[in-house]
């Protein structure tokens, strides 16, 4: 005669009672994703308020540099670039309301630092012939810092589903990187030969000698007339 095991309180209740302590592999999943889309949410938000802050100091530093340059093409880029980072700020509030978060700014200590050693190296060389070169150096290495920020925001807000916030990201990051591109061909059309006292009045760069250095760099084509100004529109 075969025994049958004993369930001294039911075989209902202990069954029951081992789905709770066992879950499925389903749910555990489900759990594990629920825990790691918080963790990402949280890290998504303490950038964007990082990046908030950055781009604020930005706003205050970006008319000290173009003061400072010789170059009225440079002077002119950076004076578009400060409305765009203007609109930044604007924009990067409405990511904040699409997480349904408190717009607040935790200082970026990079940009912070970044805007200190440019400041430094302006001061250096200022009224020297490399003056531009040097502003583009500084502008360049902000840039490439946003440009690095905004596409891991823009990467995390698509992960979340935040399509919305993702858009405007995804259109900052181009405007980044085409700002960015312009003052490579501001260094190499013009600026970075005036370091070298090429231009025509051995140090300074106008607009009628911008593009037209009596030397050229071998691999570098100078910038055309047409092409002086950024087409950076503030969407």
């Amino acid at each position: 005669m075969a025994l049958r095991p004993h369930w001294p309180h039911g075989g209902v209740v202990i069954g029951w009672l081992l789905y709770k302590r066992h879950p499925t592999t389903k749910q555990s999943t489900n759990k594990t994703k629920q825990i790691n889309m918080s963790s990402l949410n949280k890290l998504f938000l303490e950038e964007l308020s990082d990046r908030y802050d950055a781009e604020k100091q930005l706003v205050r530093a970006i008319p000290k540099l173009a003061k400072l340059a010789t170059c009225k093409s440079l002077q002119e880029h950076l004076q578009s670039h400060l409305k765009l980072t203007e609109a930044h700020v604007g924009k990067l509030e409405t990511v904040f309301k699409s997480f349904e978060a408190e717009v607040k700014a935790k200082k970026c200590e990079a940009t912070a630092g970044l805007i200190k050693e440019g400041e430094d190296l302006a001061a250096e060389f200022k009224g020297a012939p490399a003056i531009n070169a040097a502003l583009i150096s500084a502008a360049q290495k902000i840039d490439h810092y946003a440009i690095a920020s905004y596409g891991c925001l823009h990467a995390w807000a698509t992960l979340l589903g935040k399509t919305e916030a993702a858009s405007v990201l995804e259109g900052i990051l181009k405007e980044e990187k085409a700002a960015n591109d312009l003052f490579i061909e501001l260094a190499h059309s013009c600026c970075n030969q005036e370091g070298l006292a090429v231009c025509k009045d051995g140090g300074t760069c106008s607009d009628d000698q911008h593009g037209k250095a009596v030397h050229t760099v071998p691999g570098i084509r100078p910038l055309k007339a047409g092409q002086r100004k950024a087409d950076l529109t503030v969407h």
